[in-house]
């Protein structure tokens, strides 16, 4: 009876302890939407015109970050221009993977290299074009998040 008593202890904080790991992954998940200032997903060819994506949206006065979502067949130079009255930001992202070896397996994980930091002093409307440079059949996502 002792021994029942303490494995449904053990279990019972198992499984408070998951609630509250879920609940601190979700309240940081949803904090980390609520700070997305553009995003876009590039995996069809149709998004771009003229071999490129473009889109207008207001940057307010602050700090930003680029976060990237790509994988092997992302394209491998992801050229970035943001432009506005007061803002000029433009960065060739190279496409870097990082091998990973289990035991039985190896596999990749990818992210561009850049600066990713954004700095904007005022209020504007700009233009943000993103041009994969011909590899416009890979995907990737694109986000400018509140730093």
């Amino acid at each position: 009876m002792h021994i029942l008593l303490n494995k449904k202890i053990i279990i019972i904080s198992i499984v408070i302890a998951l609630a509250i790991s879920l609940a601190s992954f979700s309240s940081n998940e949803s904090s980390e939407k609520n700070n997305i200032l553009f995003h876009v997903t590039l995996a069809d060819p149709n998004l771009y015109d003229n071999g490129v994506y473009t889109k207008e949206f207001t940057l307010e006065k602050g700090e930003y970050f680029f976060r990237f979502v790509p994988n092997g067949s992302s394209p491998k130079i992801l050229s970035i221009t943001l432009n506005g009255n007061t803002f000029d930001y433009s960065e060739d992202f190279q496409l870097i993977g990082t091998s990973h070896q289990t035991g039985i397996s190896e596999y990749f994980t990818w992210d561009y290299d850049g600066q990713k930091n954004i700095i904007n002093s005022e209020m504007q409307k700009v233009s943000i074009t993103i041009n994969p440079n011909g590899e416009t059949v890979g995907s990737v996502s694109v986000d400018i998040l509140e730093n």
